[in-house]
């Protein structure tokens, strides 16, 4: 039975862009490399070094809470999130006044990666729940936003850090998340038990129900991680973002190596590569409703590997850059695409634990890729030999898609038998 207090779902998912445009800043960390250098020194390894940090804490944190997520709710966890992502950011205001790297390595990269971890894994199970004739447009609504944050951040930044110094643009950024965080997260709940949309209620046929809403199995976490296909989406999603990281940092150098760009237009390059980034997790995600999520990652690993394997011999400006682009869709629709993913293959029970050990792949290849495209690039002086590779990885990541198609084609057909020998009993 509906109830006329049911929150509107869309304003739920407004919520979750919330959410994950304030935690998505991280991505605009690069911004403050050249002012905390020339103001204390720093080195720029020593300053990339808390970026990883925070993306270490952010996959050890979801694989943590994303069990609190389904014990207590999105507003308690959103609310842990908003507390730790602006005292790490404010946090780092202090640092930055005290001149104390290893502060900064704490508030940014311990507190903030934490504050991340959380506020990513909060919204996405509860939007899932709310969305299950849309999982995939849900959860690329709120990934998006993570991605497009950099685009609206790092001008902001850049603007406060000339207007008011480093330490005050850390004390205002927290301030802000913390503000923005807090408030989308006392909006978000989960739908009424047994609830669901109007457009499922109208056309409420056991047959097309079915086919919208089954998934394979309902597991827990602790069950769910027993399995081979779990494993089988970590080590995609690993391979995924390792090569996707590995194009981000290297891209600049490699767009002047290869195809002749000057430093401005690679700078530019870089800027478009985050837009492609956030549109990639929507329409990826989106379109995975349609092509179904099998499907997508088979499309992601066929297109990347064409892609890389293209790279090292594309002079071409805009031919090299299109590829690059494309690359950057499937890098983000790979985040955005896996909470639904992870829907269909365990169910919603505890889809947010579940997403939360997944996420630990992240925290991984954020060490990996960077670090194996640089050794590769220096050990043979050359992209080339690094593009392959990648797409001997890729090739791996094809195969694995390729048998989790063929399982969850096996398990749908298994299940429909079932209900059709059900039926017939009961005729």
């Amino acid at each position: 039975m509906q109830s006329t207090q049911v929150k509107n779902r869309w304003l739920i998912a407004l919520a979750a862009v919330g959410i994950h445009i304030s935690i998505g800043s991280v991505y605009a960390w690069s911004v403050f490399s050249n002012p905390l250098h020339v103001a204390f020194g720093w080195d720029l390894q020593q300053i990339s070094l808390t970026f990883g940090i925070a993306i270490f804490f952010l996959g050890a944190s979801a694989a943590v809470m994303g069990h609190v997520v389904e014990r207590k709710g999105p507003r308690f966890t959103g609310t842990i999130a908003a507390a730790f992502f602006g005292a790490g950011i404010a946090g780092a205001g202090i640092a930055t006044m005290m001149e104390s790297l290893y502060l900064l390595y704490f508030s940014y990269g311990v507190l903030g990666g934490i504050g991340l971890g959380v506020g990513y894994v909060t919204p996405v199970s509860t939007l899932i729940k709310w969305f299950p004739d849309r999982r995939g447009l849900a959860t690329g609504l709120a990934i998006m936003g993570f991605g497009f944050a950099s685009m609206i951040a790092s001008p902001a930044i850049q603007a406060l850090i000339n207007s008011v110094g480093i330490s005050s643009t850390f004390f205002i950024l927290g301030g802000t998340y913390f503000t923005i965080i807090l408030a989308a997260s006392l909006y978000l709940e989960r739908p009424p038990v047994n609830w669901k949309p109007a457009s499922m209620v109208e056309t409420d046929q056991p047959t097309k129900v079915k086919k919208t809403t089954a998934d394979l199995s309902q597991q827990n976490a602790n069950e769910a991680i027993k399995t081979p296909t779990f494993w089988g989406l970590w080590v995609m999603i690993f391979i995924n973002i390792t090569c996707g990281i590995a194009i981000i940092s290297a891209a600049s150098p490699m767009a002047q190596e290869i195809a002749g760009l000057t430093a401005m237009e690679a700078a530019t390059m870089v800027g478009v590569m985050g837009l492609l980034n956030g549109l990639g997790r929507l329409l990826w995600s989106s379109a995975s409703d349609h092509l179904t999520r099998p499907n997508t990652f088979v499309l992601f690993f066929i297109i990347q590997i064409v892609a890389f394997m293209m790279l090292p011999s594309l002079s071409h400006a805009i031919a090299f850059q299109a590829v690059v682009f494309i690359i950057m869709t499937c890098y983000g629709g790979g985040f955005s695409t896996l909470p639904a993913y992870i829907g269909d293959l365990f169910g919603t029970k505890q889809l947010g634990a579940i997403h939360g050990y997944i996420l630990t792949a992240w925290a991984l290849a954020g060490l990996t890729g960077s670090s194996l495209a640089a050794y590769v690039r220096d050990l043979t002086g050359s992209y080339t030999i690094t593009m392959y590779i990648f797409v001997g990885i890729l090739s791996v990541a094809l195969c694995i898609s390729l048998m989790m198609k063929l399982y969850v084609a096996k398990i749908q057909q298994a299940n429909a038998m079932d209900g059709t020998q059900l039926k017939q009993a009961t005729a």
